[in-house]
């Protein structure tokens, strides 16, 4: 999910010459330099020869003897065996205000489901912005008369709903969140009347274990290392009567990292008792020390209130109004280096382990809308197949998250899988912590329909570490602990699928070839890890979305785009995976979220009025997946190992192959030629029996191409577009010793039927 008031990815650096080099070449891919820019050099002689090798090195790539790719097909048992219409689906997230009425109508929505896709799934954004989400603008109050408290949607049927919102929590103790990042911290916004409340469904009341196993935190967030030997701590109710105040100076930024007792160290009089909560100041020590991160650990509430409700969720958890740190100097004077403010930008960042789901009516969020449930059950996006739900879990209720079934099931929608949160790694939320909500979220779903199937917890990035420290600070040991939380508590069979995210490239300001060679093994040595800690390959693996980076690139609408997703398909396929599902499947803008580079994941982009502007290599791309590699329906295809012999130097496979025999009878291989530069004669060989001869395609053999030759990007760096969008190329090749050539960066599909 694009990922909003997160940290930028890293900008390489690189020569000017070089890159105004290359984003030359680029723009003349077939020898057509620019008239201008030629005639102009010839007053200039560097700028000449320039011009003279742009012009003629496209033309010398194309006239040179393609190299050969030899492909063998191990017949002898399939790696996989899935269903298309199941397999390959598509996302569909909220937006700002406005957007879904744009996106979401006729002629775009004809579009969409053009792209072959079949399966849907509906992303919760404001599970990512820190919102409660009132999926049915209809419910009711814990506190009916001051229409406020916590909140329960309404399960009776009524009107269709066609747009539902978040609302913003008035106890929010996180400075930055992972959607459009419009809200604050009420620790450092500088009023001692607003504070920050832990979630009371971690106390003993809800989770039914001692406080000490579900600890809550705020970390403090310096932009550089500052000066500490002191805190001031202004306590709302409840308060903590024991918590521990600790720093670290480490670099990585994870909810390990976070949570990792190996992370922290204790300052030597940080160890505090209260007994009365208000307005306290502690001297950690005599001499300041540079802190990097500072943490307030609380591990047991005062249970006191200053509402005047019977709700025991006003009195559990723990309650902070304002955080002071910094030094207090030979004359006890105080000096604050935390920054005070109303908005993120204004405030020193501040994280907490969880935030209490109270809040009221004038909370709602306006500014982002997630299509009503009945509106995308009823655009016929789902092809009338079983949808992949999400509920609310770190800012919601269980009781509304139970509702929201009952209110499906009773308009007889189809879904068998419900993943419960989004992206707890990029909030920071304790594998425990999820644990025990997660839970309790299950008890009142499965009361409602004990058939479904529960998972998730869509993680935003499942990269390993490979920093080689003494402690891991990847989502795998963050999987182990939750894993292992449910087994100890013997609910293992609460958890049905796993789910995550795929953006594997967050500097898209890098050279993408690189990218695309090493993206499959990526994605391979990710999967594994996750294996090797506990997540069992007995229940579905499902990518939630995918795309080449969460962050806006180029790449993402340009050629390099659709070879990375066909490249995620296969390979995940190849390696076991149930499902995958396409993020930017509505129209959408393009984005220049940084200097270097303007895209957007999107398959369409749109206008003002919402008509759709252009078709990108993606939608191309996913259509011969979707249309071609595969035959659409839902029979069952069979996956074999395809493996090619030409490589980088890093042993990544330039060329990568997916062979499936389809329920036609027919096979068909999927080629994806990476190297932006080299052609390939593609030798296929089926191996039937290591023992035996190997077989061949017999003719007619149906080839279809998609390559620059096909679509090709142009305009201005801050708004590109398609200059040439065509459909991929479709030939016939009566005899099976006919050449076929992978163009440079192109996707092929090689369908036909083997000689006997």
């Amino acid at each position: 999910m694009r990922r909003r008031g997160v940290r930028s990815p890293t900008v390489r650096e690189g020569n000017s010459h070089n890159q105004s080099y290359e984003s030359l070449r680029e723009a003349l891919p077939y020898g057509r330099a620019s008239d201008t820019f030629c005639f102009g050099s010839i007053l200039r002689l560097t700028p000449l020869l320039i011009c003279l090798n742009l012009f003629f090195q496209p033309i010398a790539i194309f006239a040179q003897r393609p190299a050969t790719a030899t492909i063998t097909i191990d017949t002898s048992h399939p790696v996989n065996r899935f269903t298309p219409s199941h397999a390959l689906g598509a996302a569909i997230d909220g937006h700002e205000k406005g957007a879904n009425d744009l996106q979401l109508t006729g002629p775009n929505i004809n579009a969409m489901l053009s792209a072959g896709f079949k399966s849907l799934t509906y992303r919760l954004r404001t599970e990512l912005g820190g919102d409660v989400w009132h999926w049915n603008p209809n419910g009711s109050w814990s506190d009916a008369l001051n229409h406020e408290g916590y909140w329960v949607s309404d399960s009776k049927l009524g009107a269709p709903i066609s747009l539902s919102y978040g609302y913003h929590l008035p106890r929010r103790g996180n400075t930055i969140d992972q959607a459009t990042n419009n809200d604050y911290s009420r620790i450092d916004d500088g009023d001692p009347q607003s504070f920050w409340k832990s979630n009371p469904y971690l106390d003993r009341q809800f989770t039914g274990e001692d406080n000490t196993l579900h600890p809550q935190w705020i970390v403090i967030e310096f932009a550089k290392p500052e000066l500490i030997n002191a805190v001031r701590l202004l306590w709302g109710e409840p308060f903590a009567t024991r918590s521990q105040i600790q720093y670290g100076n480490f670099d990585d930024v994870s909810e390990i990292a976070f949570n990792s007792p190996v992370t922290w160290k204790n300052f030597p009089a940080g160890f505090i008792i209260h007994d009365r909560g208000g307005d306290v100041s502690h001297r950690l020590l005599r001499d300041a020390i540079q802190v990097r991160w500072l943490r307030i650990l609380m591990t047991e509430s005062s249970y006191t209130s200053t509402t005047k409700t019977d709700d025991v969720r006003d009195r559990l958890g723990f309650a902070m109004r304002e955080v002071q740190a910094g030094i207090i100097d030979d004359k006890g004077r105080f000096h604050d280096q935390i920054r005070h403010g109303k908005t993120s930008r204004t405030q020193t960042v501040i994280h907490v382990s969880s935030t209490d789901p109270w809040h009221r009516e004038s909370d709602q969020d306006n500014e982002i809308e997630q299509v009503g449930l009945d509106r995308i059950y009823q655009t016929g996006l789902t092809n009338n197949l079983p949808m992949l739900l999400p509920t609310g879990l770190l800012y919601d209720t269980p009781e509304n998250a139970a509702n929201e079934i009952r209110y499906l099931r009773a308009r007889g929608y189809k879904f068998d899988q419900i993943e419960l949160s989004e992206e707890p790694d990029g909030q920071y939320v304790r594998p425990e912590d999820f644990g025990a909500l997660y839970l309790q979220f299950a008890y009142a779903i499965h009361r409602v329909d004990p058939a479904l199937k529960l998972g998730g917890p869509s993680f935003q990035e499942i990269l390993p570490d490979i920093s080689g420290r003494a402690f891991r600070t990847d989502n795998s040991e963050w999987m182990r602990r939750f894993l292992d939380y449910l087994k100890r508590r013997g609910r293992a069979n609460d958890y049905s699928f796993f789910s995550f995210e795929w953006y594997p490239f967050d500097d898209v300001c890098a050279p993408a070839a690189p990218q695309l060679a090493r993206a499959p093994r990526l994605l391979e040595d990710s999967l594994k890890e996750m294996e090797r800690h506990g997540v069992s390959r007995n229940i579905p693996w499902i990518i939630s979305e995918y795309g080449y980076s969460a962050f806006a690139g180029r790449a993402e609408i340009n050629i390099e785009g659709a070879l990375l997703n066909a490249d995620i398909v296969g390979k995940f396929l190849a390696l076991g995976g149930d499902q995958v599902f396409l993020f930017g499947y509505t129209p959408a803008e393009m984005l220049r979220e940084l200097p270097c580079t303007t895209g957007n994941n999107m398959l369409f982009s749109m206008d003002e009025n919402g008509n759709i502007k252009h078709r990108f290599a993606t939608y191309f791309g996913a259509r011969l997946l979707t249309q071609q590699w595969l035959k659409p329906g839902d029979e069952t295809h069979e996956l074999y190992s395809a493996k090619s012999d030409v490589r980088d130097l890093s042993e990544n496979a330039l060329v990568t192959a997916y062979a499936v025999h389809r329920p036609d009878g027919l096979w068909s291989v999927l080629l994806i030629n990476k190297d932006p530069k080299q052609a390939f004669d593609a030798n296929l060989i089926f191996r039937i029996d290591p023992r035996g001869p190997n077989a061949a395609m017999q003719g007619p053999i149906d080839v279809y191409q998609y390559s620059e030759q096909q679509y090709l990007l142009g305009g201005p760096a801050k708004d590109p577009y398609p200059i040439r969008a065509e459909d991929p190329v479709h030939r016939v090749i009566e005899s099976p010793s006919a050449r076929v050539t992978l163009p440079p960066y192109s996707l092929t599909v090689v369908r036909g039927v083997l000689a006997h």
